[in-house]
């Protein structure tokens, strides 16, 4: 159970850092969309997000996508339609990252940005009453820009180094696709 207690707060920064799509619905990105290999079900324009052999996703009740093992969701990705522009540059996701969380010791364990995505994995744990630290979790928080949209990617509590690898590959790898 204190594993429980020491990420709920990274649940609340991941959300923090990267709140969800508010009205992506009435912009045309509907729920069937998004399917659970992250193709096109629509007519429209799909996103799609390539996902690790045996990841299942969903759309969450926020809107957001949802993508991980069977039962486990580990990345969460969130549209925001028309602001490509505003994709971060990875010093400042970083910055952001370290001002959002100053309840958390943070180590950068990966940077990687080209013109069109900013990812950062780091390593976070936190900081206890005591001056120590509590458990340490790896993280994924990244943005990627298709088009006008960005994306915003960031994995949840729990996941595995693996887990953020692959989330970290599937963030950079995310596409829109016209049927």
């Amino acid at each position: 159970m204190r594993q429980r207690a020491h990420i709920a707060p990274a649940l609340v920064l991941a959300l923090s850092l990267l709140p969800g799509c508010k009205g992506c619905k009435d912009e045309g990105a509907d729920s069937d969309s998004l399917s659970a290999d992250g193709g096109a079900q629509t007519p429209r324009s799909g996103v799609k997000v390539p996902l690790p052999d045996g990841w299942s996703a969903q759309v969450a009740p926020d809107d957001s996508f949802q993508a991980g093992p069977p039962g486990r969701p580990v990345l969460r990705v969130d549209l925001r339609r028309g602001q490509g522009e505003q994709l971060p540059t990875v010093d400042a996701l970083a910055d952001r990252v370290r001002e959002e969380s100053k309840t958390f010791e943070v180590s950068l364990d990966q940077e990687e940005s080209k013109d069109t995505y900013s990812l950062l994995r780091v390593t976070m744990a936190p900081k206890l009453g005591d001056g120590g630290v509590g458990l340490q979790a790896p993280a994924l928080f990244g943005a990627r820009r298709v088009g006008n949209d960005l994306f915003l990617c960031a994995t949840l509590p729990g996941a595995s180094p693996e887990d953020v690898r692959l989330a970290t590959e599937a963030c950079r790898e995310i596409e829109v696709q016209s049927k």
